[in-house]
C-alpha cells in the first residue's frame, strides 16, 4: 500500500512551502488508495511553539487534507507526536550501539566549536569523524553506561561511496568526505530529526518521502543509518524549493511571505490556494491552470514535478483566487458563496438582512479577489459615503467639465430617473440608455459620474444593478447631494 506522511515542526506558522509538501503526499497517497499520515516532529523543544500544531491541524482541514491516522485521531502506529516516541528511538539506537555504530560522546560544545575553527583556518571542511573521542572505541556496555550518565549519542560513520535514486531529481551520488559522526540522540533524550524520521518511517511503514531539496546534501548520513539498522529505504521524493517572486532565492519572512493562515484570514479560498501551490512546480503536460481537487487526484503524478525552483506569485495566486470565487458562484449559486463570506463584510452590514447583503453579493462577486475585497468594496452600499468632489474633478473622464456642467448633468439623471415607476433593473438600464442620448455624453462621462456621486469609491457594479440595490429614494438622495455639492463648491 502506498503510505504517505507530511511530517511539519511546530515552531512557528505554516508557510507556502510547507503546504506544497503536504499537498503532494496527500495526492500519491489518496490516488492510489493509499494512507496520509500526520506527524508531529516536536523534538526541537527550544523553538517549539505553543499553540503551532493546531495551527498546522487547522491548515489541513482548511485546505481539505484530511489525514487518515496521525495527531489528533490516532492510528495503529501510535504515538504520532515524536517527543511522546521516545523509548522507541532509544531501542532503536540500542541496536546501533550493540553492532558498534553507535558510541556517546561526552566532547563539550566548547571543544566542538575549537575543532570547527581550526578546520576553518586549516582550509578544510569539518567533519566531526576527523575529531572522533576515545571513547568512541568503548564496548557496547561501557557506552550505554556513559550515554545513560547524558551523554549524547552519536552515529560512527564509515565513509564511502553512496548512490541513490529520487523520484524527481533522478540517479545521485555522492563520495566519503561528506559521511559524519552525526548526532542520533540529542542531551536531552530527545532524537534529532536525522535519526528520528528513518525510525518513524520505517515502523510506519511509509512508501514515499516528500520533502525539500534542502534535505539531500543529508541523504549519504540518512542512508548510512539505513544500511546500519538493515532495513529498506522508502521512495524519495525531493521538491526544489519555492522561490522568491525574485526568482533568486528561497522564498522566506524577508521577502514578505505570509503565513497560509493570513491568506486565509484575507479571504482566499482553500480551492485557490490549494490550486495554486499544486501548481507551483508541476504541471500535466497542458495549458490547464484550473483544478478541482478530483482533477488533481486524477492527474497528478511524479514524473511531472519540476526539478527547478518555482518562483511564488502572489498576483497569480489573487487571479486563482478571483476565478474561484466566479466558479463557486456560477456552478454552486449565491447561497453556497455566500456562505463563506462571514467575517469579511463592513461592519455596517451587519445590520442589514441577509437578503439584501445576497443581493449585493450578487453584484459585486465577479470583481473580488478575495473576500476580503467585500469590506472595501461594498460599505457604501450599508452606510452614505462621505462626499469627495476631488474624486469628480479629477475624473479623467470628467476633469474637462466645469462643476455647474457637473451639476447640471446630475439634475437632468435625477428628473428622468424620478419618472421611473418600476424601479427595477430593466427600468433603470432603459432609463440610462436614454439620457446617453439626450445628454450626448459618452457612456464613461455619463456613468462615471452617476457611479461616483453615488458611491465616491473606486468601483461599483453596473449602474442599473447599483440603483435598484440601493432603492429609489437612497439612490436619488445621493445624486441630490452631490448636485449640491458641487453647485456649492462652485459658487
Amino acid at each position: 500500500m502506498i503510505r504517505t506522511r507530511f511530517a511539519p515542526s511546530p515552531t512557528g506558522y505554516i508557510h507556502i512551502g510547507n503546504v506544497r509538501s503536504a499537498i503532494y503526499p496527500y495526492l500519491i497517497a489518496k490516488q492510489a488508495g493509499g494512507k496520509f499520515i500526520l506527524r508531529i516532529e516536536d523534538t526541537d523543544r527550544a523553538r517549539y511553539v505553543d499553540g503551532a500544531t493546531d495551527l498546522i491541524m487547522e491548515t489541513l482541514h482548511w485546505l481539505g487534507l484530511d489525514w487518515d491516522e496521525g495527531a489528533g485521531i490516532g492510528g495503529p502506529n501510535e504515538p504520532y507526536y515524536q517527543s511522546e516516541r521516545k523509548e522507541i528511538y532509544h531501542t532503536w539506537a540500542r541496536k546501533l550501539v550493540e553492532i558498534g555504530r553507535a558510541y556517546a560522546d561526552p566532547t563539550p560544545p566548547e571543544k566542538v566549536d575549537e575543532y570547527r575553527k581550526a578546520d576553518k583556518n586549516a582550509k578544510i571542511p569539518f567533519l566531526f569523524r576527523n575529531h572522533r573521542p576515545a571513547e568512541a572505541d568503548l564496548s557496547p556496555e561501557e557506552t550505554m553506561k556513559l550515554w545513560e550518565a547524558g551523554a549524547p549519542l552519536r552515529f560512527k560513520a564509515e565513509p564511502k561511496n553512496y548512490s541513490w535514486h529520487d523520484e524527481v531529481m533522478g540517479d545521485l551520488s555522492t563520495g566519503p568526505e561528506v559521511l559524519d559522526d552525526i548526532i542520533l540522540i540529542k542531551k536531552d533524550g530527545l532524537p534529532t530529526y536525522n535519526f528520528a524520521h528513518i525510525v518513524d518511517d520505517f515502523e510506519m511503514e511509509v512508501s514515499h518521502i516528500v520533502r525539500g531539496v534542502e534535505y539531500l546534501s543529508s541523504m549519504p548520513n540518512y542512508l548510512a543509518i539505513y544500511e546500519a539498522l538493515n532495513i529498506e529505504h522508502p521512495k524519495f521524493v525531493s521538491l526544489p524549493h519555492v522561490l522568491a517572486p525574485q526568482g533568486n532565492k528561497k522564498l522566506s519572512k524577508r521577502d514578505g511571505a505570509k503565513s497560509v493562515v493570513d491568506y486565509r484570514d484575507d479571504g482566499i479560498l482553500p480551492e485557490a490556494m490549494l490550486n495554486y501551490l499544486a501548481c507551483l512546480g508541476w504541471n500535466d503536460g497542458t495549458e490547464q491552470e484550473i483544478y478541482t481537487m478530483s482533477e488533481l487526484l486524477e492527474k497528478f503524478s511524479i514524473d511531472r514535478i519540476q526539478n527547478s525552483g518555482a518562483r511564488f506569485d502572489e498576483t497569480k495566486l489573487l487571479w486563482q483566487s478571483g476565478i474561484w470565487i466566479r466558479k463557486i458562484f456560477d456552478e454552486q449559486g449565491v447561497d453556497a458563496l455566500y456562505a463563506r463570506t462571514e467575517g469579511f463584510w463592513p461592519e455596517s452590514a451587519m445590520s442589514y438582512p441577509e437578503k439584501y447583503r445576497k443581493k449585493i453579493l450578487s453584484i459585486v462577486y465577479d470583481r473580488l479577489k478575495v473576500l476580503s475585497d467585500l469590506r472595501t468594496m461594498t460599505d457604501y452600499f450599508f452606510e452614505t459615503p462621505e462626499i469627495d468632489l476631488e474624486m469628480l474633478t479629477r475624473n479623467k473622464f470628467l476633469k474637462k467639465m466645469s462643476e455647474q456642467e457637473l451639476a447640471e448633468l446630475l439634475r437632468i439623471v435625477s428628473e428622468r430617473l424620478s419618472e421611473i415607476k418600476d424601479w427595477n433593473e430593466d427600468e433603470l438600464q432603459a432609463a440610462f440608455n436614454e439620457l446617453l442620448e439626450k445628454t450626448a455624453k459618452k457612456p464613461a462621462e455619463l456613468f462615471s459620474l452617476v457611479r461616483i456621486s453615488t458611491s465616491f469609491a473606486p468601483f461599483s457594479p453596473a449602474l442599473h444593478l447599483t440603483a435598484a440595490v440601493l432603492g429609489r429614494e437612497n439612490f436619488l438622495s445621493r445624486l441630490n447631494s452631490a448636485r449640491s455639492a458641487l453647485l456649492n463648491d462652485g459658487m
